[in-house]
Order: structure tokens, then C-alpha cells, then sequence
């Protein structure tokens, strides 16, 4: 058994970036905040899927070079070898929770890209039969 308080979870940054709340041993969970005017770098995971609900705020994910919008209510799942990039666009802190499966805290891949920039490409996507 585990539990946490999202409210009590670290950021990595002090006040921003991500917080888990659990990681591993089969499922990453936490709270991701950024700042207005921030960003995350562009990268991909191999074989793990990152799934993001917005609790707060909104932001534009960019997912394989296409524009994503997230606000309150929004989910948005990366599937693997899915690059995304995020960056807050607006105002006021966005604030989501993640979560990452299956469990590889090595899995995550910088690909140096920023939107207006021509689409790194990365190889093959793998298949996900739950889309056919």
C-alpha cells in the first residue's frame, strides 16, 4: 500500500515541474505544474505511454509537431515513441496530473525541437492495436 498528498508532493524544481506522487513498481503517477512562459523539453518515451488531465490553467502540448490545446477537463494520452513538447502559453500556472506506464524511469528521450522547426524524425511508431 502507498499513499500521498498531492499538495505535499516535491516539485522537482521547488515550485514547478513534475511531482510524483507514486513511481513504480508498475505505474508512475503525479502532479505536473508550469509556470507561464515555461516549457518542457521535446522528447519521447519508447515504451511508455504519458497521460496527462488538466486540473488547472491551460497549455499547448505539441504532440509529433501538432498542436494540442489543454485546459481544465482536458485529457491527453502520448502514446510510445509519440514526441511532446509543453509549454504554457497563458497567464496563470497549469497544473495536471501525469501518469506514466509501464514503470521505466529510464525511458525518455530529448529530441531537440521547437514548434516552427521542421519535425524531427524519430523511426517507426510502434503499433497499438487498441486504435485499430
Amino acid at each position: 500500500m502507498h499513499k500521498a498528498k498531492i499538495d505535499e508532493t516535491p516539485l522537482r524544481y521547488d515550485t514547478y515541474g513534475p511531482g510524483y506522487l507514486s513511481r513504480g513498481p508498475r505505474t508512475d503517477f503525479g502532479v505536473v505544474v508550469l509556470p507561464p512562459g515555461q516549457d518542457f523539453p521535446n522528447h519521447y518515451h519508447e515504451r511508455t505511454e504519458e497521460s496527462f488531465y488538466t486540473l488547472e490553467g491551460n497549455a499547448v502540448m505539441w504532440t509529433n509537431g501538432l498542436r494540442v490545446e489543454l485546459g481544465p477537463g482536458d485529457y491527453h494520452r502520448c502514446d510510445p515513441m509519440e514526441m511532446h513538447y509543453l509549454v504554457n502559453e497563458g497567464e496563470v500556472p497549469w497544473r495536471a496530473v501525469f501518469i506514466k506506464a509501464p514503470h521505466n524511469p529510464d525511458d525518455g528521450v530529448v529530441v531537440e525541437w521547437k514548434p516552427g522547426q521542421p519535425v524531427p524524425d524519430i523511426g517507426p511508431k510502434l503499433s497499438n492495436d487498441s486504435d485499430v
